[in-house]
């Protein structure tokens, strides 16, 4: 490497003021204490200080990349939106993720996989945030925060407890597809770029005529679906905990892209009100057969983040940002993180979260949000146009952007979501999909992640198998059987 030309650049404090000497503290003789009129060495100890923000809650850990996203299909006759008009290019950035583990974690744990994409579109930003699995543990958002309590450290023992993870399972049977995808073969992906991703929720879309469908996203990878076996993954974790960082960033690097096949299930309204089952269910799958895989274009990422904490830690999601032509759904865990992914920004990043470079839109902004910490960017319209409506010329509403009406009828009551629903058929056709081998890694998956567990909390578990299908069940004992006899 060639030596580099000394630098130019004049070193300052944040307020710009040149500094003379960032070796030593200011002291009291050569041998004294330090002073604390040093202002330079208050301001690096106290920006050191404040060099974390919280993480999050869940999804803490996480890998990233720029993209683009173009549409190759065409469903124009199906949504207005621009972002997926035939032929159509939009910068992207995708963060991959694990949802239980905390910033210090292995990146190959046993784990869901956070799938979240932001598309730059020209009418504003548009996420997804989904995961590398069609489904997921809970179907009503009010359990989401005890499911999340069960995958974090137990208050007394400060460590992860497979008791409070099974026991809330074998009481929730609407967990048992989730539970059979995570504890089989696409518990481990190899990397981020061997990994499907979906919306997993049902949006909408919509066109100009007003006339709306029900919509599933899936993110196909190219680069072949590909998992580790348990003793794989605990091999690779003891010679790296940072794999899955390392196999993005260096793919990209030697420009080797990875790419995702996009695809979408579409569903009319009327078919959805003729189904057995509801569409709007998070732990259930549209069958391909009545639903197809459309394809509609190609996602590719293609560039590093200069700087992760700017650009990855940074970046926020949330199901809210939509724009013209996509909609959401009844969906209950959609409705919920409609509110709590952009809640949870609001708290960790602060009151203007979104006008962060990574998050800012590309399209110009124009809103009336007042002051809070860190307001660092001037209103749009003139200083008396700070309220609507106005006479001052500023920004007014568009009635071309309006969704479509939804029809909603019935009493306000808490339903119970367990009433007249099928937990089993769908984690039965799923296990019947498997081979001999790939059944019996997942008994043993399942067994190993049992075996501290109460024996009474076990038995549960194992009666909602056994509903699943009888092989799951006795698969299972036999494999905590291997592991002891004594069960």
């Amino acid at each position: 490497m060639p030596p580099q030309e000394p630098s130019t650049l004049r070193l300052t404090t944040t307020a710009g003021a040149p500094v003379a000497d960032n070796q030593n503290s200011l002291t009291a003789g050569d041998r004294g204490p330090v002073l604390m009129q040093d202002w330079h060495l208050i301001e690096k100890l106290a920006h050191q200080n404040r060099e974390r923000i919280p993480e999050r809650v869940v999804h803490a850990k996480g890998w990233g990349a720029h993209g683009t996203l173009k549409i190759t299909g065409d469903i124009s006759h199906l949504t207005c939106a621009r972002v997926l008009q035939p032929s159509t290019e939009t910068p992207m950035i995708a963060r991959f993720s694990t949802v239980a583990g905390e910033m210090g974690a292995a990146d190959h744990e046993r784990d869901v996989r956070g799938f979240a994409l932001k598309f730059y579109t020209e009418e504003g930003n548009w996420d997804l945030a989904g995961n590398n699995t069609p489904v997921f543990f809970v179907r009503d958002p009010l359990k989401f925060p005890d499911f999340i309590h069960t995958q974090k450290r137990h208050p007394r023992t400060n460590l992860r407890s497979p008791t409070a993870m099974w026991d809330f399972w074998s009481l929730s049977p609407e967990s048992l597809h989730q539970i059979t995808m995570l504890f089989s073969d696409r518990g481990l992906p190899v990397s981020p770029m061997h990994m499907n991703g979906y919306g997993s929720h049902t949006y909408s879309l919509w066109n100009d005529k007003g006339e709306r469908v029900w919509v599933k996203f899936h993110f196909k990878t190219r680069q072949g679906h590909r998992h580790y076996t348990h003793a794989e993954a605990e091999k690779v974790i003891g010679e790296t905990r940072e794999g899955y960082q390392e196999a993005l960033f260096g793919a990209i690097e030697a420009g080797e892209f990875p790419q995702w096949t996009v695809q979408v299930q579409i569903m009319t309204e009327a078919e959805a009100g003729a189904l057995s089952f509801n569409p709007f269910d998070l732990t259930k799958v549209w069958p391909h057969a009545g639903f197809p895989l459309i394809e509609i274009g190609m996602l590719e990422l293609n560039r590093n983040p200069d700087n992760y904490f700017a650009e990855v830690e940074l970046l926020a999601f949330s199901p809210s940002n939509v724009v013209r032509g996509i909609g959401h759904s009844p969906d209950r865990m959609l409705q919920g993180r409609i509110f709590a992914y952009a809640d949870a920004h609001r708290y960790r990043l602060g009151t203007h979260y979104e006008a962060l470079p990574v998050n800012r839109p590309r399209c110009p902004v124009h809103h009336y949000h007042k002051d809070g910490a860190m307001r660092f960017f001037a209103n749009a319209a003139s200083p008396d146009a700070y309220y609507e409506p106005n006479s001052f010329g500023g920004p007014r509403q568009d009635s071309a952007f309006t969704e479509p009406p939804l029809d909603l009828n019935g009493p306000a009551a808490r339903f119970d979501h367990r009433d007249g629903t099928d937990d089993f058929s769908q984690p039965r056709a799923l296990f019947e999909l498997f081979d001999a081998a790939q059944k019996d890694r997942l008994f043993t998956n399942v067994a190993a992640a049992m075996r501290s567990v109460p024996v009474e909390i076990i038995e549960r578990q194992i009666d909602l198998f056994q509903q699943v299908h009888p092989e799951y069940g006795a698969g299972v004992c036999a494999a905590l059987d291997a592991l002891d006899p004594q069960f």
